[in-house]
């Protein structure tokens, strides 16, 4: 039975996509859509960036954290 069949017979019940889902495969669950990989790999990037800032300030002598005197 087909999907449009078995949905006209009340057979299936999976839900239909809905919004971009619907529209683009790629941007569905784990997608390589831009969208959606942004935002998946967000806290990721935040991180790196905050590694990056800390070897610059280690590379360039800068001091971090309390004031010593």
């Amino acid at each position: 039975m087909s999907l449009d069949k078995g949905i006209q017979h009340h057979k299936e019940h999976r839900k239909e996509y809905r919004g971009s889902k619907a529209i683009d495969p790629s941007c569905r669950c784990h997608g390589g859509c831009d969208w959606c990989l942004a935002n998946r790999l967000h806290k990721y990037k935040k991180k790196q960036l905050q590694l990056e800032q800390k070897e610059q300030e280690y590379l360039n002598g800068e001091k971090t954290g309390k004031d010593t005197d």
